[in-house]
C-alpha cells in the first residue's frame, strides 16, 4: 500500500491522495492522522480514510510529511458516517471532520489544557472584619462596589460560603474588565487560572440507587424492549413529568448488565446539568460528559478514552456527542427529539443529530412529550415503533392552563408592561406560599429595537437586513446575526431628535420590570446572555433548584425539561412571538414550546398553573395546548401539510446563494432556478429573498426543491451538484457561495 487517501479538514470535495515513504509504511494506517503538505506552503493535519497501491494520473503526488498516531483516532465505522453525513447533507466531508474532531485533535501541535480565570478575596480581605473595611473604602466609588457585592452574593461569601467564581460570570453581571481591575489594584480581589477540562472520576457506580417503576412506567418499559426487538427505532410518547427519565435509567442499566454502550442525547446544554447530577448518582465514573462548554482539553480526553480499554459506559451529550468513538454502542437515548437544537445550523454538516444518530447501527429511542411531526409520522405509519405514557409520575394531574386575552386588556388599559393583573396576582401568591414562579419570554436582550419617536427611525446592523438589539446592561446595541455591537446613540441621525423609545420586551426588560414590581423576589435570569460559561449554567439551576433564588426568567432554554420541585405558576408572556412567525412549523414549534414550560408547573405535591397571554385567544392550536391535544394538532397539520406539499409527506431541500453583490446573487439565482427546473419542474420554488436577506454584508437569495419520498435522493443530489458546477464555469460567479440544507427545520 504506497498511497493513502487523505481527509483534510478543508471545504472541498472527497479525499487527496499522497504517498506513502517507506519509512512510515507500517505506520500510516486508516483512521489514523497525517501531517501533510497542501498548496505551495501550507501543511494540514488529515486523516487517512484509505489506503492503495493505484498510481494517481496526472499530477504529481506529494508525500506525506509524517504520522500523528501510533494506533488509529477514527473507527472504521465513524469514517463510514462521515461519508454518509457528507452524501446527504451535501456537505464536503472535510467540513464534516471539521465538525466531528475536537479542536485539540486536528492542530498540528496537538493539544494544549485550557484555563479559565477565577476571582477570589485577597488573603488580608477574608474574614468578616476586612470585608466591611473593604465596603466602606468602596462607598464612593459606586461601579465597584456594585461588583463587589455581586461577587460577594455570588460566590457565596455574603452567607459563609465562600464558593467558586469566573470572572467571565461576574462579567456577565454587567461588570466591565476595568472595574474588576481597579478591584484587584486595590489588593481587595485577586484573579487565578483553572485548568478546566477534566474527566469524571466521581466515584464507584450505584446501581441500588435506581428507583423502582411504577406501574405505569414498568408496562412502557416492557412494552420498549418488546418494541426494540422487532424496530430499530421506538418513539416513546409520554406527557410531561410522566417519569421518562427513570425509565431511560433501567434501560441504561440493562445495556450495562450486557456489556454495551450507551448515548444519552440532551437538546440543550443546560438540561445536562441535572441529567448529570441524576445519573451520576447511580452511574459514578461510568458516566462521561460531552458538550460544547466542555474545554477543548477535556473533549480530546473523552475521546481518547473512548477508544480505550477502558471507555465510558455512558455519554451524555449534546448533538455533537454523536461523532464519539463508540466500540459497543447498543442503545441511543435522544431525549426531548422534537427540540430544533438537534438539527446544526451553520456552519456546515447542517446535519439532525436525530438522524445520524439513527445511522449509528444502534438501537435507538425517541422521548418526548410533544414529538415532531416527522417521527409521530413515522411511527403511525409503523416506520417506528410507538410507545404512550399518558400518566403523570405519582399522579400529578397536568398543569391548568388559563388563557389570558392580552388584546382585550390593552383596549382597556388594564396590562402593566407585558403582565396582565391575573399573572400578577398569582405569582405574587406563589411567592408568598414559599414557591416559585417561571417567566417564559422568547427573546433575550432588553428591548428588541429602539425607535425615534418623531420621525420612526430604527437602527439596523450595518452587515445585516435587521434591527438591533438593545442590551441595556452593557449600554449597547447587538446584532444577533453576525455579533456586531454598537453604540446606543443618543439622538436620531435621521431627524436630530432626542426622544428615542424601546419598543417591544426582552428578557433583560422583563427582569428589570419585575424587579420593581417583585422586590422582595430573588430573581435569576436564563438566556445565551447570561450562559456563557460552563459554570453560568450549573450556577442559575442549582440556585433555582435549592429555592436561593424563587423566580426565573428565561427563552426557551427553559422550556426543556428542567425539572423542579416547587415551581406552582408559570407565565408564557406573549405566544404570539411564536405563533405569528412566518413558517410552516411555526403552530407546531409554538405548540411544542408552550406544552414544554407548561410542564415545568406543578412538578410535585399539587398542581400547577399556567397563564398563557395572547392577542388570539380563539386559534385552534391555543385550545389544544390548553387540553394538551396533541393527536388535534397532529391531524389539523396533517392535512395542511399534505395540501401544501410539506414534511412529513414530501422532503425539503433548501438552496442558498450568496454574495457581496445583490444584482450578481439575484442573477445567478435565476440562472440556477432555471437549470434546477428543467429536471425538477414545478418541485422547484424561487428563487427569492429569505426573511433575512442579508448577513454578514453578503445577500442572500433561496430556492426550494419540495420532493416527493419515493424519488432517488442519491440522483436528486447528483443533479443539484451538477447544476451548481455548470453555473459555476462562469467566472462571474467565481466568489458566489452556493449550500444546501437538507430537511430544513
Amino acid at each position: 500500500m504506497n498511497f493513502a487517501d487523505v481527509i483534510l479538514p478543508l471545504p472541498l470535495d472527497g479525499t487527496f491522495t499522497y504517498s506513502i515513504p517507506q519509512q512510515w509504511q507500517q505506520q500510516v494506517k486508516i483512521g489514523i492522522r497525517v501531517l501533510v503538505p497542501f498548496g505551495r506552503n501550507k501543511q494540514y493535519v488529515g486523516i487517512v480514510a484509505n489506503s492503495h497501491d493505484r498510481q494517481p494520473e496526472g499530477y504529481e503526488v506529494k508525500d506525506i510529511l509524517q504520522p500523528m498516531d501510533t494506533q488509529p483516532i477514527l473507527l472504521p465505522q465513524q469514517l463510514k458516517l462521515w461519508q454518509w453525513i457528507a452524501d446527504y447533507y451535501m456537505s464536503p466531508v472535510g467540513e464534516v471532520y471539521k465538525a466531528a474532531l475536537p479542536a485539540g485533535l486536528k492542530a498540528e501541535d496537538g493539544y494544549r489544557p485550557k484555563t479559565e480565570t477565577y476571582i477570589r478575596l485577597t488573603e488580608p480581605y477574608r474574614n468578616e472584619t476586612a470585608l466591611h473595611v473593604a465596603l466602606n473604602m468602596l462607598q464612593r466609588a459606586t461601579k465597584q462596589l456594585k461588583a463587589f457585592t455581586d461577587y460577594l452574593a455570588l460566590s457565596g461569601w455574603d452567607h459563609g460560603m465562600g464558593g467558586e467564581l469566573t470572572r467571565d460570570e461576574l462579567l456577565n453581571e454587567g461588570h466591565t474588565l476595568q472595574t474588576i481591575g481597579l478591584l484587584i489594584k486595590r489588593g481587595i480581589l485577586e484573579t487565578y487560572e483553572v485548568e478546566v477540562g477534566r474527566l469524571n472520576h466521581g466515584g464507584e457506580p450505584h446501581p441500588e440507587n435506581i428507583k423502582k417503576l411504577s406501574p405505569i412506567q414498568e408496562k412502557a418499559y416492557n412494552e420498549i424492549l418488546f418494541s426494540l426487538l422487532k424496530k430499530n427505532v421506538t418513539l416513546l410518547h409520554g406527557v410531561t413529568s410522566s417519569g421518562k427519565t427513570e425509565i431511560y435509567i433501567h434501560l441504561i442499566q440493562r445495556e450495562i448488565d450486557q456489556h454495551r454502550q450507551v448515548l444519552y442525547l440532551l437538546p440543550e446544554i443546560a438540561l445536562t446539568v441535572q441529567m448529570m447530577e441524576r445519573l451520576h448518582r447511580v452511574f459514578g465514573d461510568r458516566l462521561g460528559i460531552y458538550h460544547s462548554k466542555y474545554s477543548d482539553a477535556e473533549r480530546v480526553e473523552i475521546w481518547r478514552k473512548q477508544l480505550s480499554g477502558h471507555p465510558y459506559d455512558v455519554i451524555l451529550g449534546a448533538r455533537s456527542a454523536v461523532f464519539l468513538p463508540f466500540q459497543n454502542l447498543g442503545l441511543v437515548i435522544i431525549d426531548e427529539e422534537h427540540e430544533t437544537s438537534f438539527k446544526q445550523q451553520d456552519p456546515m454538516p447542517r446535519y439532525h443529530a436525530r438522524s445520524v444518530a439513527i445511522m449509528l447501527g444502534s438501537k435507538v429511542l425517541l422521548g418526548t412529550a410533544t414529538p415532531s411531526m416527522e417521527s409521530y409520522h413515522n411511527a403511525r405509519t409503523g416506520k417506528y415503533g410507538l410507545v404512550e405514557l399518558t400518566g403523570r409520575h405519582e399522579g400529578i394531574e397536568l398543569p391548568e392552563i388559563q388563557v389570558v386575552d392580552t388584546a382585550d386588556l390593552a383596549r382597556r388599559k388594564m396590562m402593566n408592561g407585558p403582565f396582565s393583573p391575573l399573572l400578577l396576582t398569582r405569582v405574587r401568591e406563589a411567592l408568598e406560599r414559599g414557591e416559585q414562579a417561571i417567566l417564559f419570554q422568547n427573546r433575550r436582550g432588553y428591548a428588541p429595537m429602539i425607535e425615534c419617536k418623531t420621525c420612526g427611525w430604527v437602527p439596523h446592523c450595518q452587515n445585516c437586513d435587521v434591527s438591533l438589539t438593545l442590551h441595556r446592561q452593557l449600554n449597547q446595541l447587538t446584532c444577533h446575526y453576525c455579533g456586531a455591537v454598537y453604540q446606543v446613540p443618543v439622538e436620531c441621525p435621521a431627524c436630530g431628535s432626542t426622544e428615542l423609545q424601546t419598543r417591544g420586551y426582552g428578557t433583560e426588560k422583563i427582569e428589570d420590570q419585575v424587579r420593581d414590581i417583585f422586590p422582595e423576589a430573588r430573581i435569576s435570569r436564563m438566556d445565551l446572555d447570561t450562559t456563557r460559561t460552563r459554570h453560568a449554567y450549573d450556577r442559575i439551576i442549582s440556585d433555582f433548584a435549592a429555592g436561593r433564588t424563587n423566580l426565573l426568567i428565561g427563552t426557551q432554554m427553559i422550556s426543556k425539561g428542567l425539572d423542579f420541585d416547587r415551581v406552582s405558576v408559570v407565565g408564557i408572556l406573549n405566544a404570539d412571538t411564536m405563533l405569528n412567525y412566518p413558517d410552516f412549523r411555526a403552530y407546531e414549534h409554538a405548540f411544542m414550546m408552550m406544552s414544554q414550560v407548561s410542564g415545568r408547573a406543578g412538578r410535585k405535591g399539587r398542581r400547577g398553573l399556567v397563564i398563557l397571554q395572547t392577542r388570539q385567544p380563539n386559534l385552534p392550536v391555543i385550545r389544544q395546548v390548553v387540553h394538551n391535544d396533541f393527536a388535534a394538532l397532529y391531524q389539523s397539520l396533517c392535512a395542511e401539510r399534505q395540501e401544501f406539499r410539506y414534511p412529513p409527506y414530501y422532503r425539503l431541500i433548501d438552496v442558498y446563494l450568496k454574495h457581496r453583490s445583490d444584482a450578481l446573487v439575484e442573477t445567478a439565482a435565476q440562472e440556477l432556478g432555471f437549470r434546477l427546473r428543467q429536471w425538477f419542474g414545478g418541485r422547484v420554488l424561487g428563487p427569492d429573498k429569505p426573511g433575512i436577506a442579508r448577513v454578514k454584508a453578503l445577500c442572500i437569495r433561496k430556492l426550494v426543491l419540495k420532493l416527493e419520498p419515493q424519488l432517488n435522493m442519491a440522483e436528486v443530489r447528483r443533479y443539484l451538484k451538477l447544476a451548481q458546477q455548470q453555473m459555476l464555469q462562469d467566472k462571474r460567479y467565481a466568489s458566489l457561495q452556493v449550500y444546501y440544507d437538507v430537511d430544513p427545520l
